[in-house]
């Protein structure tokens, strides 16, 4: 299935008070994760609502924290196709702090047509189905340079 991975760098205002990554910025850097995979495989999502009023809204989520992570932490997100179904996609999400997992977990994403001010599901079309099952990473793996100042 298709993959994709990028980095971001741990904010001050992503920790608590205890200094550690408050736990809603997962599902933060989820739903960032799930746009740029999207980009990745040349479906931004801007597009899709603009040229075809197809609409990607997250169905479902879950996380599991392993490890701490902290302010000036570089961390990876890995983002894979886990299922299709006929009119959604899930996405596993792993992130990263240098080789060690901090935390895992999924979204589920509705494939759903506008129109009209109305919104309703529908079928993924083959096409986008089968880029979505093609083995390999998307093709644009976003590095930020600064990150690594």
């Amino acid at each position: 299935m298709k993959r994709n991975e990028f980095q971001l760098r741990v904010n001050f205002g992503d920790t608590d008070t205890a200094g550690i990554v408050y736990y809603p910025n997962y599902f933060k850097w989820f739903d960032i994760a799930g746009h740029q995979f999207f980009r990745s495989i040349g479906l931004p999502p801007l597009k899709l609502m603009k040229e075809q009023q197809i609409i990607l809204p997250l169905l479902q989520a879950d996380c599991r924290f392993e490890h701490p992570l902290y302010y000036d932490d570089v961390v990876t997100i890995k983002t894979e196709v886990e299922e299709i179904n006929r009119k959604t996609v899930k996405l596993k999400h792993e992130v990263f702090r240098g080789e060690m997992r901090t935390g895992y977990g999924f979204e589920v994403r509705g494939w759903v047509k506008e129109d009209s001010g109305r919104i309703f599901a529908v079928p993924i079309p083959d096409d986008v189905r089968k880029l979505l099952e093609e083995e390999g990473m998307g093709s644009c793996v976003q590095v930020n340079p600064w990150l690594h100042a």
